[in-house]
């Protein structure tokens, strides 16, 4: 798969769910991850409705401790802050990264949790989209002028400049979640790279060439995939139902219908990896659904990393040859 890259989601979630909030066994798993050669590493963020370590305080201990992989949010949700205190979050972290955070965000799922977490807040749960859209272009203004004035339907101010500014010239790579007719074209509109998890790379092949046809920029195509390793592929389907099912407090059949999961053999799982990057993706972010995390990485980066490494015969690079 010439050209893939592949991250690794700290399981900041997973730990909470096991009542364990330590946070500095996550910064090692961070540094392991970089030694084992994996490319970037991300954090995810539900203050409320899945409560974690915060993401962003998570990668800056992260970025002061690693010296090359790149660190993202996967994803952020953008909605629930206002865009210049976001923005000066994410400029702070760019500048201890010293270049190497992607700001992955999304709108958040709907679903009565998720409105609950909005609702806790004292945000609109309608009024997501267009807060994340206003936050996204009101943050861009701020990285990249000064005396920045700004009124949109969701959020006003005046005269702000913004400090420090972003390590990356005109601040973080905005990478945007969703599927579906909408927020393709939001990505296309508004992202420097996508982030979705449809169960079915033809599904990912379909919606890729939606947004490179609209897009009048470079989108680097991501994607969000969950792995359980087992050399006995029953085994790994048990256990991915124990950890998801742990994780969403929903059954894994509703849960697999939207995201992209494979429990099976280390081979088998490149394999599937292989049909996504055929298909188009060059960063896959993998959140692996286990116990013990740390053996879990281990194996990953002993038995799959090296054949997603490997050159496909027949990869379509012509058709994502626009991508960053």
């Amino acid at each position: 798969m010439t050209g893939l890259r592949i991250g690794y989601l700290l399981p900041t979630r997973d730990r909470a769910v096991l009542g364990d909030h330590e946070v500095t066994p996550l910064i090692r798993q961070a540094q392991r991850a970089e030694q084992l050669g994996l490319d970037s590493v991300w954090a995810g963020d539900s203050p409320v409705t899945r409560p974690r370590a915060d993401a962003l305080t998570v990668l800056s201990a992260v970025a002061a401790g690693t010296e090359r992989v790149t660190l993202g949010t996967a994803v952020l949700l953008g909605a629930l802050r206002h865009p210049i205190l976001l923005a000066q979050q994410l400029a702070t972290l760019d500048r201890i990264s010293e270049g190497r955070l992607v700001a992955g965000m999304g709108g958040g799922f709907p679903n009565p949790a998720t409105e609950g977490q909005f609702a806790a807040l004292g945000i609109g749960f309608r009024s997501r989209i267009g807060r994340l859209e206003e936050a996204i272009v009101a943050m861009r203004l701020l990285w990249r002028e000064k005396a920045v004035s700004y009124e949109g339907k969701h959020f006003a101010f005046e005269d702000v400049t913004l400090a420090p500014s972003p390590a990356q010239a005109g601040g973080p790579p905005i990478w945007l979640a969703g599927s579906g007719e909408a927020a393709l074209r939001r990505v296309s509109r508004l992202a420097d790279g996508w982030l979705p998890y449809p169960p079915e790379p033809q599904t990912y092949e379909h919606e890729w060439a939606a947004v490179r046809g609209e897009a009048e920029h470079s989108v680097t195509p991501g994607l969000y995939a969950t792995l359980c390793l087992d050399d006995d592929p029953e085994r790994a389907r048990r256990r991915l139902r124990a950890s998801i099912e742990r994780y969403y407090n929903a059954p894994l059949e509703y849960i697999e219908s939207i995201q992209a999961m494979f429990a099976g053999t280390p081979d088998g799982a490149a394999a599937w990896l292989a049909r996504y990057a055929e298909a188009g993706a060059r960063h896959v972010v993998i959140r692996l659904a286990v116990d013990d995390h740390t053996a879990a990485l281990e194996e990953f980066a002993d038995r799959v990393l090296p054949l997603v490494r490997t050159p496909l015969a027949r990869t379509p690079l012509a058709r994502t040859g626009d991508c960053s």
